[in-house]
Protein backbone atom coordinates (compact mmCIF):
# COMPACT_ATOMS: atom_id res chain seq x y z
CA UNK A 1 0.00 0.00 0.00
CA UNK A 2 1.35 3.40 -0.99
CA UNK A 3 1.84 5.95 1.79
CA UNK A 4 3.16 9.34 0.72
CA UNK A 5 6.39 10.63 2.20
CA UNK A 6 5.69 12.70 5.32
CA UNK A 7 8.37 15.22 4.27
CA UNK A 8 6.90 15.84 0.80
CA UNK A 9 6.26 19.53 1.41
CA UNK A 10 9.59 20.45 2.95
CA UNK A 11 11.62 21.41 -0.13
CA UNK A 12 9.30 22.18 -3.06
CA UNK A 13 8.44 25.89 -3.48
CA UNK A 14 4.82 26.75 -4.33
CA UNK A 15 3.92 29.77 -6.43
CA UNK A 16 0.62 31.61 -6.55
CA UNK A 17 -1.06 31.09 -9.91
CA UNK A 18 -1.61 34.62 -11.15
CA UNK A 19 -3.91 36.52 -8.81
CA UNK A 20 -5.91 33.41 -7.86
CA UNK A 21 -5.84 31.57 -4.57
CA UNK A 22 -4.30 28.46 -6.16
CA UNK A 23 -0.69 27.56 -5.49
CA UNK A 24 1.22 25.38 -7.95
CA UNK A 25 4.52 23.61 -7.31
CA UNK A 26 7.54 25.13 -9.02
CA UNK A 27 7.79 21.83 -10.93
CA UNK A 28 4.74 20.02 -12.30
CA UNK A 29 4.55 16.60 -13.95
CA UNK A 30 3.24 16.36 -17.50
CA UNK A 31 1.79 13.00 -18.55
CA UNK A 32 2.32 13.40 -22.28
CA UNK A 33 4.66 10.85 -23.86
CA UNK A 34 5.26 8.32 -21.12
CA UNK A 35 1.81 7.29 -19.91
CA UNK A 36 0.33 5.71 -23.00
CA UNK A 37 -0.96 2.24 -23.77
CA UNK A 38 2.55 1.18 -24.80
CA UNK A 39 4.04 1.95 -21.37
CA UNK A 40 4.67 -0.10 -18.26
CA UNK A 41 2.02 0.62 -15.64
CA UNK A 42 4.22 -0.11 -12.62
CA UNK A 43 6.78 2.38 -13.93
CA UNK A 44 4.09 5.03 -14.51
CA UNK A 45 2.89 4.52 -10.96
CA UNK A 46 6.44 4.79 -9.61
CA UNK A 47 6.99 8.05 -11.52
CA UNK A 48 3.81 9.56 -10.02
CA UNK A 49 4.64 8.36 -6.52
CA UNK A 50 8.17 9.76 -6.73
CA UNK A 51 6.82 13.09 -7.96
CA UNK A 52 4.25 13.38 -5.17
CA UNK A 53 6.72 12.21 -2.52
CA UNK A 54 8.86 15.23 -3.46
CA UNK A 55 6.12 17.86 -3.46
CA UNK A 56 4.95 17.72 -7.07
CA UNK A 57 1.23 18.06 -6.50
CA UNK A 58 0.23 19.07 -10.03
CA UNK A 59 -0.37 16.42 -12.71
CA UNK A 60 -1.06 17.76 -16.18
CA UNK A 61 -2.91 15.77 -18.86
CA UNK A 62 -4.94 16.21 -22.04
CA UNK A 63 -7.70 14.21 -23.67
CA UNK A 64 -5.51 12.85 -26.47
CA UNK A 65 -2.30 12.16 -24.55
CA UNK A 66 -1.16 8.63 -25.18
CA UNK A 67 -0.71 6.80 -27.40
CA UNK A 68 -3.51 5.88 -27.94
CA UNK A 69 -5.81 8.87 -27.45
CA UNK A 70 -7.14 8.83 -23.89
CA UNK A 71 -4.60 6.31 -22.64
CA UNK A 72 -2.75 8.73 -20.34
CA UNK A 73 -5.98 9.71 -18.61
CA UNK A 74 -6.99 6.06 -18.30
CA UNK A 75 -3.65 5.08 -16.79
CA UNK A 76 -3.66 8.03 -14.43
CA UNK A 77 -7.18 7.05 -13.42
CA UNK A 78 -5.87 3.58 -12.55
CA UNK A 79 -3.13 5.14 -10.45
CA UNK A 80 -5.66 7.33 -8.65
CA UNK A 81 -7.90 4.35 -7.95
CA UNK A 82 -5.05 2.16 -6.76
CA UNK A 83 -3.00 4.59 -4.68
CA UNK A 84 -2.94 8.35 -5.25
CA UNK A 85 -6.69 8.86 -5.00
CA UNK A 86 -6.64 8.96 -1.21
CA UNK A 87 -4.66 12.21 -1.59
CA UNK A 88 -7.11 13.81 -4.06
CA UNK A 89 -7.48 16.97 -1.98
CA UNK A 90 -3.70 17.46 -2.11
CA UNK A 91 -3.55 17.13 -5.89
CA UNK A 92 -4.05 19.61 -8.70
CA UNK A 93 -5.21 17.69 -11.76
CA UNK A 94 -5.56 19.42 -15.11
CA UNK A 95 -6.65 18.27 -18.53
CA UNK A 96 -7.25 19.87 -21.90
CA UNK A 97 -9.25 19.68 -25.12
CA UNK A 98 -8.62 21.39 -28.42
CA UNK A 99 -6.75 18.96 -30.65
CA UNK A 100 -8.05 15.99 -32.61
CA UNK A 101 -9.72 13.44 -30.33
CA UNK A 102 -12.46 11.47 -32.12
CA UNK A 103 -13.74 11.14 -35.73
CA UNK A 104 -16.17 13.54 -37.28
CA UNK A 105 -16.81 17.28 -36.98
CA UNK A 106 -17.37 17.36 -33.19
CA UNK A 107 -14.08 15.95 -31.89
CA UNK A 108 -11.70 18.86 -32.44
CA UNK A 109 -11.05 22.58 -31.94
CA UNK A 110 -13.13 24.84 -29.66
CA UNK A 111 -16.89 24.44 -29.95
CA UNK A 112 -19.02 24.16 -26.83
CA UNK A 113 -20.16 20.70 -27.95
CA UNK A 114 -16.59 19.44 -28.17
CA UNK A 115 -15.32 21.01 -24.94
CA UNK A 116 -18.24 19.79 -22.82
CA UNK A 117 -18.29 16.28 -24.29
CA UNK A 118 -14.51 15.93 -24.05
CA UNK A 119 -14.41 16.85 -20.38
CA UNK A 120 -17.17 14.36 -19.61
CA UNK A 121 -15.07 11.67 -21.29
CA UNK A 122 -11.92 12.77 -19.44
CA UNK A 123 -13.67 12.63 -16.08
CA UNK A 124 -14.89 9.10 -16.81
CA UNK A 125 -11.42 7.95 -17.85
CA UNK A 126 -9.84 9.32 -14.68
CA UNK A 127 -12.71 8.39 -12.36
CA UNK A 128 -13.09 11.98 -11.17
CA UNK A 129 -16.01 14.25 -10.39
CA UNK A 130 -14.05 17.36 -11.32
CA UNK A 131 -10.66 18.58 -12.52
CA UNK A 132 -8.88 21.49 -10.91
CA UNK A 133 -7.98 23.20 -14.19
CA UNK A 134 -9.58 22.69 -17.60
CA UNK A 135 -7.74 24.13 -20.57
CA UNK A 136 -8.67 25.00 -24.10
CA UNK A 137 -5.63 23.43 -25.75
CA UNK A 138 -5.27 25.75 -28.75
CA UNK A 139 -7.04 28.71 -30.37
CA UNK A 140 -9.75 27.82 -32.90
CA UNK A 141 -9.71 30.11 -35.96
CA UNK A 142 -13.28 29.16 -36.92
CA UNK A 143 -15.24 29.10 -33.66
CA UNK A 144 -16.07 32.50 -32.13
CA UNK A 145 -13.89 33.07 -29.11
CA UNK A 146 -17.01 34.06 -27.18
CA UNK A 147 -18.40 30.54 -27.62
CA UNK A 148 -15.22 28.92 -26.33
CA UNK A 149 -15.08 31.31 -23.37
CA UNK A 150 -18.74 30.76 -22.48
CA UNK A 151 -18.30 26.99 -22.73
CA UNK A 152 -15.41 27.10 -20.25
CA UNK A 153 -17.35 29.43 -17.98
CA UNK A 154 -20.34 27.08 -18.01
CA UNK A 155 -18.11 24.11 -17.20
CA UNK A 156 -16.87 25.84 -14.05
CA UNK A 157 -20.42 26.74 -13.06
CA UNK A 158 -21.43 23.09 -13.55
CA UNK A 159 -18.85 22.05 -10.96
CA UNK A 160 -16.81 19.93 -13.37
CA UNK A 161 -13.76 22.23 -13.16
CA UNK A 162 -12.59 24.68 -10.52
CA UNK A 163 -10.54 26.94 -12.79
CA UNK A 164 -10.00 27.40 -16.52
CA UNK A 165 -6.87 27.91 -18.54
CA UNK A 166 -5.74 28.32 -22.11
CA UNK A 167 -2.81 26.81 -23.94
CA UNK A 168 -0.86 27.98 -26.99
CA UNK A 169 -2.63 31.36 -27.03
CA UNK A 170 -0.38 34.30 -27.93
CA UNK A 171 -0.52 37.69 -26.19
CA UNK A 172 -3.23 39.19 -28.39
CA UNK A 173 -5.45 36.10 -28.17
CA UNK A 174 -4.91 36.00 -24.40
CA UNK A 175 -5.94 39.64 -24.07
CA UNK A 176 -9.21 39.04 -25.92
CA UNK A 177 -10.28 35.92 -24.06
CA UNK A 178 -9.14 37.35 -20.71
CA UNK A 179 -11.49 40.29 -21.25
CA UNK A 180 -14.36 37.90 -21.96
CA UNK A 181 -13.61 35.87 -18.85
CA UNK A 182 -13.47 39.05 -16.77
CA UNK A 183 -16.93 40.08 -18.01
CA UNK A 184 -18.35 36.68 -17.08
CA UNK A 185 -16.55 36.36 -13.76
CA UNK A 186 -14.82 33.17 -14.88
CA UNK A 187 -11.86 31.99 -12.75
CA UNK A 188 -9.33 32.16 -15.60
CA UNK A 189 -5.92 31.72 -14.03
CA UNK A 190 -3.29 30.35 -16.43
CA UNK A 191 -1.82 30.10 -19.92
CA UNK A 192 0.33 27.10 -20.87
CA UNK A 193 3.04 27.89 -23.42
CA UNK A 194 6.25 26.44 -24.80
CA UNK A 195 9.35 28.06 -23.27
CA UNK A 196 13.00 27.18 -23.03
CA UNK A 197 16.42 28.71 -23.49
CA UNK A 198 16.10 27.76 -27.16
CA UNK A 199 12.52 28.99 -27.63
CA UNK A 200 11.86 32.41 -26.12
CA UNK A 201 8.74 33.21 -28.11
CA UNK A 202 6.71 34.19 -25.03
CA UNK A 203 9.27 36.92 -24.36
CA UNK A 204 9.25 38.15 -27.94
CA UNK A 205 5.45 38.20 -28.35
CA UNK A 206 4.98 39.93 -24.99
CA UNK A 207 2.93 37.17 -23.35
CA UNK A 208 5.34 36.66 -20.43
CA UNK A 209 5.30 40.32 -19.39
CA UNK A 210 1.58 40.74 -20.08
CA UNK A 211 0.65 37.77 -17.90
CA UNK A 212 2.83 38.97 -15.04
CA UNK A 213 1.27 42.43 -15.21
CA UNK A 214 -2.34 41.18 -15.36
CA UNK A 215 -2.41 38.45 -12.74
CA UNK A 216 -2.34 35.48 -15.12
CA UNK A 217 -0.21 32.47 -14.31
CA UNK A 218 2.12 30.94 -16.88
CA UNK A 219 3.11 27.27 -16.91
CA UNK A 220 5.65 26.19 -19.50
CA UNK A 221 6.17 22.98 -21.44
CA UNK A 222 9.13 21.59 -23.42
CA UNK A 223 11.62 23.28 -21.06
CA UNK A 224 14.41 20.97 -22.24
CA UNK A 225 13.65 21.53 -25.93
CA UNK A 226 12.73 17.87 -26.51
CA UNK A 227 16.01 16.73 -24.96
CA UNK A 228 18.39 19.18 -26.63
CA UNK A 229 19.06 20.86 -23.29
CA UNK A 230 20.29 17.66 -21.68
CA UNK A 231 23.51 15.68 -21.95
CA UNK A 232 21.96 13.49 -24.69
CA UNK A 233 23.34 15.53 -27.58
CA UNK A 234 26.62 16.82 -26.22
CA UNK A 235 28.59 14.51 -28.50
CA UNK A 236 26.28 14.33 -31.50
CA UNK A 237 23.03 12.51 -32.20
CA UNK A 238 22.68 9.11 -30.49
CA UNK A 239 21.16 6.35 -32.60
CA UNK A 240 18.40 5.76 -30.05
CA UNK A 241 17.56 9.45 -29.61
CA UNK A 242 14.18 11.07 -30.20
CA UNK A 243 15.63 13.01 -33.13
CA UNK A 244 16.39 9.78 -34.99
CA UNK A 245 13.42 7.73 -33.80
CA UNK A 246 10.66 10.37 -34.00
CA UNK A 247 11.14 13.54 -36.01
CA UNK A 248 7.72 14.99 -35.14
CA UNK A 249 8.91 17.03 -32.19
CA UNK A 250 12.67 17.20 -32.64
CA UNK A 251 14.02 17.13 -36.16
CA UNK A 252 17.52 15.89 -36.82
CA UNK A 253 18.10 18.88 -39.09
CA UNK A 254 17.77 21.20 -36.07
CA UNK A 255 20.84 19.66 -34.44
CA UNK A 256 23.47 21.59 -36.36
CA UNK A 257 27.14 21.94 -35.52
CA UNK A 258 26.41 25.48 -34.33
CA UNK A 259 23.66 24.18 -32.04
CA UNK A 260 25.94 21.50 -30.62
CA UNK A 261 28.58 24.14 -29.85
CA UNK A 262 26.02 26.26 -28.01
CA UNK A 263 24.85 23.27 -26.00
CA UNK A 264 28.44 22.46 -25.11
CA UNK A 265 29.04 26.00 -23.83
CA UNK A 266 25.81 25.93 -21.82
CA UNK A 267 26.84 22.59 -20.35
CA UNK A 268 30.18 24.06 -19.26
CA UNK A 269 28.39 26.94 -17.54
CA UNK A 270 26.01 24.51 -15.83
CA UNK A 271 28.98 22.57 -14.50
CA UNK A 272 30.41 25.78 -13.04
CA UNK A 273 27.08 26.26 -11.24
CA UNK A 274 27.21 22.70 -9.90
CA UNK A 275 24.24 21.63 -12.04
CA UNK A 276 23.56 19.38 -14.98
CA UNK A 277 22.57 21.11 -18.20
CA UNK A 278 18.96 19.99 -17.70
CA UNK A 279 18.88 21.36 -14.16
CA UNK A 280 20.24 24.71 -15.29
CA UNK A 281 17.74 24.87 -18.15
CA UNK A 282 14.86 24.29 -15.72
CA UNK A 283 16.26 26.75 -13.19
CA UNK A 284 16.63 29.40 -15.91
CA UNK A 285 12.90 29.27 -16.62
CA UNK A 286 12.14 30.02 -12.96
CA UNK A 287 14.86 32.65 -12.64
CA UNK A 288 12.76 35.83 -12.33
CA UNK A 289 9.53 34.67 -10.67
CA UNK A 290 7.31 35.37 -13.68
CA UNK A 291 6.75 31.68 -14.47
CA UNK A 292 4.39 29.90 -12.11
CA UNK A 293 5.51 26.34 -12.80
CA UNK A 294 7.59 24.37 -15.26
CA UNK A 295 6.28 21.09 -16.66
CA UNK A 296 8.64 18.16 -16.84
CA UNK A 297 8.16 14.80 -18.49
CA UNK A 298 9.71 11.68 -17.05
CA UNK A 299 10.03 8.11 -18.30
CA UNK A 300 11.41 6.82 -14.99
CA UNK A 301 11.55 7.98 -11.35
CA UNK A 302 15.23 8.89 -11.52
CA UNK A 303 14.47 11.58 -14.10
CA UNK A 304 12.06 13.24 -11.69
CA UNK A 305 14.74 13.28 -9.02
CA UNK A 306 17.37 14.60 -11.43
CA UNK A 307 15.11 17.42 -12.59
CA UNK A 308 14.05 18.62 -9.16
CA UNK A 309 17.70 18.67 -8.13
CA UNK A 310 17.73 22.32 -9.20
CA UNK A 311 15.21 23.33 -6.50
CA UNK A 312 16.82 25.93 -4.26
CA UNK A 313 19.29 26.94 -6.96
CA UNK A 314 17.26 28.95 -9.47
CA UNK A 315 18.95 32.33 -9.13
CA UNK A 316 21.44 33.56 -11.71
CA UNK A 317 24.03 36.29 -11.39
CA UNK A 318 24.01 39.12 -13.91
CA UNK A 319 27.22 37.70 -15.35
CA UNK A 320 25.62 34.25 -15.81
CA UNK A 321 22.53 35.75 -17.45
CA UNK A 322 24.70 37.75 -19.81
CA UNK A 323 26.84 34.73 -20.67
CA UNK A 324 23.76 32.62 -21.44
CA UNK A 325 22.37 35.32 -23.71
CA UNK A 326 25.70 35.69 -25.50
CA UNK A 327 25.92 31.91 -26.06
CA UNK A 328 22.40 31.72 -27.45
CA UNK A 329 22.77 34.79 -29.65
CA UNK A 330 26.22 33.85 -30.92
Amino acid sequence: MYIADEKRYETMPYHRCGSSGLLLPAVSLGLWHNFGSNGNFENMEAVCHTAFDHGITHFDLANNYGPVYGAAEENFGRILKKSLGIYRDELVISTKAGYDMWPGPYGNWGSKKYLVASLDQSLRRMGLEYVDVYYHHRPDPETPLEETARALDGIVRSGKALYVGISNYDKEQTEVIAALFKQMGTPFIINQRRYSMLDRTIEKDGLKDYAAAHGIGVITFSPLAQGLLTDRYLHGIPEDSRARADGRFLQESAITEDMLQKIGKLNALAAQRGQSLAQMALAWILRDGDITSVLIGASRPSQVLDNIGMIGHTSFSEEERREIDEILEG
